[in-house]
């Protein structure tokens, strides 16, 4: 491909400012590539992590400030399938298993992992998927209010031809849906910031199965 008399490979991907970006306009490779990046950091700490010499609250810590910062970047932009959230609470809960460890079965008297929803009761943080959809809803109520800006054109724009498949508009809406808030025009409701952060609370809190 030539521009302005420079010549310029054609590729599938590659990466731009830390992020992957496809010629399908595709996320999947993205988030792929960041749970590959999360589970080599994990590696790198997962016997620290079993380490009966650090306290559980550490160990979150060195999950939330070094794990999570290494898989959540740039996910503000991320249009999720319910597939890719599935992926992510199963990376997730993978730390925390090593992070809390077996308990002692009393009835049987055996060892056993955690089930998810034990897992998840003694993790007093949002989990990854709701860590995602706030920053999500913060960034784009954000731009919502900077007008006609190129990034928001960009964000609510409808470009022309086949739809693809999911946007990150689509997934704010999908959002909101869950606090009641069905048919209202997002970027209309992020212009009252004290309205938007609220509703970015009831997200966040949200409690799914």
């Amino acid at each position: 491909m030539k521009s302005d008399n420079r010549s310029f490979e054609s590729v599938e991907e590659f990466k731009y400012l830390g992020t992957t970006l496809t010629n399908r306009n595709s996320i999947q490779e993205e988030i792929k590539g960041r749970l590959n990046s999360g589970n080599a950091c994990y590696h790198s700490v997962q016997n620290i992590l079993s380490s009966s010499l650090l306290s559980t609250n550490l160990k979150i810590k060195i999950y939330r400030n070094i794990i999570l910062p290494d898989v959540l970047y740039g996910c503000e932009t991320w249009s999720l399938t319910l597939r890719e959230e599935c992926r992510l609470r199963v990376f997730e809960n993978r730390v925390l298993s090593r992070i809390f460890g077996p308990r002692r079965d009393e009835v049987i008297g055996e060892w056993r992992k955690l089930h998810n929803e034990e897992l998840n009761n003694l993790y007093s943080s949002l989990n990854i998927v709701r860590v995602i959809k706030s920053r999500r809803m913060r960034w784009a109520g954000h731009v919502a209010r900077m007008g006609e800006e190129v990034v928001y054109r960009v964000l609510v724009g409808k470009p022309e031809g086949k739809r693809p498949r999911g946007r990150t508009q689509d997934n704010i809406k999908m959002d909101l849906q869950e606090v009641r808030c069905w048919g209202m025009d997002w970027t209309e409701l992020a212009q009252d910031r004290d309205r938007w952060w609220a509703l970015l609370n009831e997200v966040m809190n949200f409690r799914v199965p």
